[in-house]
């Protein structure tokens, strides 16, 4: 294997260097448009902290957004057309993006593929939460990571935060998932900062007491529309989670309603307006953590409920989801032992990854841990182990390792050993890569 890489060496540099210029010219352009859009924002005389007033609508039953198919090209510039919404649980893959995919995969090293499979923070890279440091191109062509999350601390104002991301999408040899937790309410990375100049929104518990998917709809299409102006292309939005245990921890008002039904129409209108913003949505947390007394953040945390019982409640929202075209998935770190049988986390358990989620719900698109720094599995997997788990339960991206040299080598190891097989790199690989070029963001 060693040998192969150092013969395409060349030709990966190349690939590189082009790549890097047809991102940084994107991301340059994007940057220009922020001006714009913000003197548009001011035009319409609305403060920053005021969120767009939602107005009382129709039933659930009678009002619908726009919705419009999920992409299946690179996404254009303008508003795609209204149509009608898909009819199965993915967007039909196009030849083009099968193709080109595979002719990108082809081109990859073994170390260039097992790196796509982590999102980071910059300053896991870098050591620097703000700026971008000498050396980056170099950093990212030894660690070519899949995507970049950004926290609270990573912005300051709007022209620091486009000039990160634009510094980490110029230097990097495959163009980054740039990713934010940005749900309304509290988890508010980018609005909580006034600075930003963001629409604030209320908790998703209170816009869903109107029952309106139009409302939903707006949430998505705002947030969307505010940080895909300042470069980013995924949010970890919206909240799939049903708010059906009053002692839970950790979802609360972040979930749309307590009422299965009514969660599962906001979740289906909210991906809706994340897609016309033409920004990647992500259902979470698969198979449901509203109904759980812990925290996986500290701990472990589980659901006692049965599989038919999580059916009739925790995976309406999810199975709505989908059927709106969803492309992301991210599997929490509840344990469900009453469907596995066991104690381990939804995260590393074949059974509700490649076997819930895949095969019956029968989503195929890209599946993401939640962050493998938190307590639920640092307090009883190495950073290792816990890679090598994930991508043996069906999942694609590994969020925030706890040890990112450490994870890398372990699946390196896992290859060697033939733990994992390199058709299954592959796979997660070209999965990667196809909902790149889907949103446009490998041009």
């Amino acid at each position: 294997m060693r040998k192969r890489e150092d013969v395409n060496e060349e030709l990966a540099r190349k690939r590189r260097k082009r790549l890097r210029h047809g991102v940084a010219a994107a991301v340059l352009a994007a940057a220009a448009c922020l001006t714009a859009l913000l003197l548009f924002l001011g035009s319409l005389g609305r403060t920053a902290t005021e969120a767009p007033a939602i107005q009382p609508t129709e039933s659930l039953s009678e009002t619908q957004p726009t919705q419009t198919v999920p992409p299946t090209e690179p996404v254009a510039d303008t508003a795609p057309e209204t149509t009608q919404p898909p009819t199965d649980s993915q967007p039909p893959e196009t030849v083009s993006a099968q193709e080109r995919a595979g002719s990108l995969l082809a081109s990859m090293s073994r170390t260039e593929k097992i790196y796509q499979l982590f999102i980071v923070r910059p300053e896991t890279l870098t050591e620097d939460k703000t700026q971008a440091v000498e050396g980056l191109s170099d950093i990212l062509d030894a660690q070519s990571v899949g995507g970049i999350v950004l926290f609270s601390g990573n912005v300051e104002n709007p022209e620091q935060c486009t000039a990160l991301i634009a510094s980490f999408q110029s230097a990097s040899p495959l163009p980054l998932f740039v990713a934010v937790d940005e749900e309304g309410g509290s988890v508010s990375r980018l609005a909580s900062n006034p600075a930003m100049g963001m629409t604030q929104f209320p908790s998703m518990g209170e816009v869903g007491q109107s029952r309106s998917r139009e409302d939903a709809y707006q949430v998505g299409l705002t947030i969307g529309g505010e940080i895909r102006a300042l470069g980013f292309n995924l949010d970890f939005a919206p909240v799939a989670d049903v708010n059906s245990n009053p002692d839970n921890p950790v979802i609360g008002s972040r979930a749309f309603s307590d009422d299965p039904e009514v969660a599962a129409d906001l979740v289906s209108g909210c991906v809706w307006g994340f897609y016309d913003a033409q920004v990647i949505s992500c259902l979470k947390h698969f198979p449901g953590h509203g109904d759980t007394a812990a925290d996986t953040h500290l701990g472990y945390a589980e659901t006692g409920k049965s599989l038919g019982e999580l059916e009739e409640t925790e995976l309406l929202p999810f199975r709505a989801g989908l059927q709106a075209g969803c492309p992301m998935v991210m599997v929490g770190h509840i344990a469900c032992p009453k469907v596995t049988g066991d104690t381990a986390p939804a995260s590393l358990s074949p059974r509700l990854v490649q076997g819930l989620l895949r095969e019956e719900l029968g989503f195929q698109g890209v599946v993401v841990t939640d962050a493998m720094e938190m307590g639920a599995i640092t307090e009883a997997y190495p950073a290792g182990e816990a890679a090598v788990l994930a991508l043996e339960a069906g999942c694609d991206l590994i969020l925030l390792p706890e040890n990112l040299p450490e994870a890398a080598g372990a699946l390196e190891e896992a290859l060697d050993s033939g733990r994992l097989t390199e058709a299954r790199l592959d796979e997660s690989v070209r999965r990667i890569l196809e909902l790149k070029l889907q949103y446009g963001i490998i041009p």
